[in-house]
């Protein structure tokens, strides 16, 4: 699995405030909520309840938060890089920039381990992080993104 089957790419965000945790948490969900046709309210208690089980924080100012949403269709993935570090708790200490939103159906198990993988693969190579911070447009992102996956899917 790659970005490209989850990501949605028309909804890359370049600048979103980040404020505390829990606002940027729900920012994210009612953006989802939004694309989604779902509610904004189920999503960010899918959310926070994961983030009850340990911070989705990864290090390297990177997060994931990560929920079951039923109803869901398929494995939905939104992109955000905020316009100022969060303190996110993450296993590093270090504030988050660069957030990956993952929502699948409660039921596609291996699917979303597959889809974490992928956002793991692209998040844990240092230039591939830096293009993404230096990005200037969605576009330029959404690149950034696309490229790296192609990369580490070769």
């Amino acid at each position: 699995m790659q970005l490209a089957d989850f990501l949605d790419f028309d909804a890359i965000k370049t600048a979103l405030p980040g404020g505390s945790k829990r606002s940027l948490l729900q920012q994210l969900a009612n953006l989802a909520a939004q694309r989604l046709g779902q509610d904004a309210g189920v999503i960010l208690a899918s959310l926070t309840e994961r983030e009850q089980l340990g911070s989705t924080g990864f290090g390297q100012g990177v997060a994931i938060p990560h929920g079951k949403i039923e109803g869901l269709g398929r494995i939905y993935g939104l992109f955000a890089r905020l316009a100022e570090p969060v303190d996110y708790k993450s296993i590093d200490a270090r504030p988050v920039d660069l957030v990956f939103l993952l929502l699948s159906p409660p039921d596609a198990g291996a699917e979303h381990l597959k889809a974490l993988a992928a956002v793991s693969r692209v998040t844990r190579n240092m230039a591939t992080l830096e293009k993404m911070r230096g990005a200037r447009s969605r576009d330029a992102l959404a690149a950034v993104l696309l490229g790296a996956d192609e990369r580490d899917a070769a």
